[in-house]
């Protein structure tokens, strides 16, 4: 049996991700995900062919999750299948601008970078050590969702802050959703035979985790997040943008900690925090459509921060050739798209009504009318992403 496939894994704080994916046929063999790992409800869920399949793990912790999955993949016969391992890695500073072959040295350079992701850095270096521990002699892979935002200049990424901290400590802005943001923007480009290399593209990744990026000639040039996740765009449980003194109004205020404030804007804040309903999208639109002031509020502030954050990129690159929506709420939810479109009249976008009710679940299209600038909705695949760096890596 040929080596035609990669396995991807993404490895979060107690779940890991998985699929493996041929990346020139496209096809996925296999998806699933190992959760509540740590504890002792640990299992691990996976789909092939269209059925599902789940299977406890008792206490599994990352390590053993590995174990089950070599399993799994014998049991389904894929294990010869797999030439190479792509890792997802969410930050990789400014040592990693492209996605690359694991080795000690990149392991290093990736703990090096947990600082400016304690959240998500440790817990890839887990995944990628278990891997390596039970996949002995396969080549693994890092896409780092930070790296196609280092083409950035430094007027967008630097902060005004003293520059000695920048330059000692590496704070500066640096972006997500990186390995999305590239495969999107070019599918985009595809799909309305613009030249990529001469082109000005705008993308919102919207889902839980949002963020906007303006992507000109194929290259990032700017995005909504930056040191960290939380900043930007309102999200399911971030705040996005706000005033830095917020930090010492609620110490003063409330006597909340620095640990305590950043738990409130990391993980209740968002649209969470607005409704008091939900962090979900399609809750709050549900609560919105029966009547509920506030979660109709919480939709137009979303929406606000969004519009006014593309119509600032639009003005850094001096045209839009295209808006893609993309992301869980950018590819399903029609009544955002036809808010944030409303608020970007300025620009001309005319919205079909029609084609945008019907655009979900994965279509692709243009969802404005002929004559008008483009919007488009674009499924985002961030592991087939990670699929095709990887084979073109150990290729």
């Amino acid at each position: 049996m040929s080596k035609d496939s990669i396995l991807v894994i993404n490895c979060g704080s107690s779940s890991l991700k998985f699929s493996v994916i041929n990346p020139k046929t496209e096809e996925e063999s296999i998806n699933g995900l190992a959760e509540r790992l740590g504890s002792s409800e640990a299992s691990i869920t996976w789909k092939v062919n269209g059925e599902k399949n789940t299977q406890q793990l008792g206490q599994a912790a990352h390590d053993a999750a590995i174990e089950a999955l070599v399993g799994l993949l014998r049991d389904q016969n894929l294990m010869d299948r797999i030439e190479a391992i792509g890792h997802r890695v969410v930050h990789g500073g400014e040592k990693f601008t492209a996605s690359t072959l694991i080795t000690d040295e990149v392991l290093k350079g990736i703990e090096d970078c947990c600082h400016l992701a304690p959240l998500h850095n440790p817990a890839h270096l887990k995944g990628i050590r278990a891997a390596m521990k039970f996949f002995p002699g396969l080549p693994q892979s890092a896409v780092f969702d930070t790296a196609f935002h280092q083409t950035m200049p430094a007027e967008s990424y630097l902060y005004a802050v003293p520059h000695s901290l920048y330059r000692e400590h590496g704070l500066r802005r640096y972006g997500m959703h990186g390995t999305s943001y590239r495969f999107v923007s070019k599918a985009a480009a595809d799909m309305l035979g613009l030249d990529y290399e001469n082109s000005a593209i705008l993308v919102a990744h919207l889902g839980n985790g949002a963020s906007a990026c303006a992507v000109k000639n194929g290259k990032s040039v700017d995005t909504t997040m930056g040191l960290t996740p939380l900043e930007g765009l309102v999200m399911g449980t971030r705040s996005g943008d706000i005033d830095p003194n917020v930090f010492s109004f609620l110490n003063k205020q409330c006597g909340y900690s620095l640990d305590e404030i950043t738990e409130i804007l990391n993980k209740k804040s968002g649209m969470l925090g607005l409704s008091e309903l939900d962090n979900d999208c399609r809750a709050i639109e549900e609560a919105a459509a029966k009547g509920n002031e506030r979660a109709q509020l919480t939709l137009d502030v979303f929406c606000n921060v969004l519009a006014k954050k593309l119509a600032g990129f639009a003005a850094e690159m001096g045209r839009i050739d295209a808006l893609v929506f993309t992301g869980g709420i950018g590819e399903n939810s029609s009544t955002i798209r036809k808010n944030v479109l409303n608020r970007l009249s300025i620009f001309g976008f005319e919205m079909d009504e029609a084609v945008n009710q019907e655009m979900f679940r994965g279509k692709n299209g243009v969802i404005t009318k002929e004559g008008s600038p483009v919007a488009i909705v674009v499924a985002t695949n961030e592991e087939l992403m990670i699929a095709r760096d990887t084979h073109g890596l150990v290729s």
